[in-house]
This record gives C-alpha cells, sequence and structure tokens, in this order.
C-alpha cells in the first residue's frame, strides 16, 4: 500500500483566502497515536490549515495533496472527509440553541457511520465516554455549547472527539480561552484517548503549556505559510524562551 499507509500526509499544500494566498506549500505527516505540534505566531496560517485540511469552502486550495491511508482526500466536501476518518475541533465552537449536546452528537455519529447506533446504545456510549473524560452527566442535555464557558466548550469537542473515533484529528488551538484547571482536564482527555484509540493528533497553539501535558512526538513551526523548522518536544520549549524569530 505504499510508505503512507494508516497515516495522514499533506504534500505541498497551498490554499487563498479572497484570493490571498495564506498557506505556501506545507508538507506534514501524522502517523497514528502520534501527536504533531504546530506552532506559529498570530497570522501565520495556523487555522487556514486547519480549516484548509477539512474542507471548508471557503479556503481555496490551489495546489498539493491530501491523503488518508494512501487515499487522496484533497477536493472531497468536509462531511466526505469526516466520513474518512478526519476531525476538526474549533478554536471558537459554536453555539447551537434548542440542540442538546447528546442529539448532536447522536447525529453526528450517524452522519459519518456506516452503521447507524439505535438511541439506546448511544447513551451508553456516552455515558461511557463522559465518565472517561470525567464530564458532569448534565452536559448531554444542555444545548450545544450555549451558556458554555471556555473550558466547557472545549471539554465538548474533546467529547466529540471521543464520541466519534476519527482516524485522524485536528486540534485548532485547543487551549485557548481556558483556565489552568480546564486545562489539565482537557490536556488528560487527549491522552487517554490517543492511548485507547490510537487518533493521530495535529495540535495547532500559540503556546508550549498544553504541550507539556500533551507531549508532542514533533513539532513543526509554521511562519508565514511555510513550515520553518521541526524538531522534538524540547524545540516548543526553545521557542517558549526565543520567540518564532530565531
Amino acid at each position: 500500500m505504499g510508505r503512507w499507509k494508516m497515516s495522514l500526509v499533506v504534500k505541498d499544500l497551498h490554499a487563498e483566502v479572497e484570493g490571498k494566498e495564506i498557506l505556501k506549500g506545507v508538507d506534514l505527516e501524522v502517523k497514528p497515536g502520534e501527536v504533531v505540534a504546530i506552532m506559529g505566531p498570530n497570522g501565520s496560517g495556523k487555522s487556514t490549515l486547519s480549516f484548509a485540511l477539512m474542507g471548508h469552502p471557503k479556503y481555496k486550495l490551489t495546489k498539493g495533496q491530501i491523503f488518508i491511508d494512501n487515499e487522496e482526500i484533497t477536493n472531497l466536501s468536509a462531511d466526505e472527509k469526516a466520513k474518512k476518518g478526519l476531525f476538526l475541533s474549533f478554536q471558537y465552537p459554536y453555539e447551537i440553541s434548542g440542540v442538546t449536546l447528546s442529539n448532536f452528537l447522536r447525529t453526528a455519529y450517524n452522519s459519518i457511520k456506516e452503521k447507524k447506533i439505535s438511541v439506546p446504545d448511544f447513551i451508553k456510549l456516552l455515558n461511557e465516554k463522559m465518565k472517561l473524560l470525567k464530564i458532569p452527566e448534565t452536559f448531554k442535555s444542555r444545548y450545544l455549547n450555549e451558556g458554555f464557558s471556555g473550558g466547557e466548550k472545549k471539554r465538548a469537542e474533546i467529547l466529540q472527539l471521543s464520541v466519534l473515533q476519527p482516524k485522524f484529528a485536528i486540534l485548532d488551538e485547543t487551549d485557548s480561552g481556558t483556565d489552568v484547571d480546564a486545562l489539565r482536564i482537557i490536556a488528560e482527555g487527549i491522552n487517554k484517548l490517543k492511548k485507547e484509540t490510537n487518533v493521530g493528533i495535529l495540535l495547532i497553539t500559540h503556546y508550549n503549556r498544553i504541550l507539556e501535558l500533551v507531549h508532542p512526538d514533533r513539532v513543526l513551526v509554521l511562519v508565514d505559510g511555510k513550515i520553518t523548522k521541526q524538531g522534538d518536544h524540547t524545540l516548543a520549549h526553545e521557542i517558549e524562551v526565543t520567540g518564532y524569530e530565531k
């Protein structure tokens, strides 16, 4: 099947927004059970990368390829990419009034899985995942993200990741808008999911603080739409001290 079997692979990806080129040739690979961190300053293209990979229509891919398990998914729609095993956790999760978290997750689950799940079986699955992630049972009856704190929204995103069980997850600044306690809970959830499901994670962040809790296998630095440097977890500590200029 080739050297990319069971990997998320991005080759020479270029993307533009409203006619302006933001990504200028990004190459990366994420293997199952691996955490690859993307760091970079504001405006470097980190969020553009996450949306472009997932297939947001606002972000036009002008060159390059995206593969999952050796299958090219570059030009698939977002829902088709989700069915292939790709997941995106938003930096700013949407609020949806009138739709409970439980109903939202069951609809999402049935939309991407070949075998549909009954309500009783789904509630059992949801309860197991909430217990694993130490999420209060009251979460499932609340409207999606409505009235949630920043930390609660991010915990709800990690719950979605746990329930949907994708092959690869893009976590776009999961640490933003969270306090120290929420960050620790979120990091524990990510670590548990990685261990239990072998999900490959592309973790996009500004800061080293989450990387002290979710230890990356590799760190990539994105500046002006290109990967300018890469290394192991020690690179994140170096950036914390020296910034992105060196």
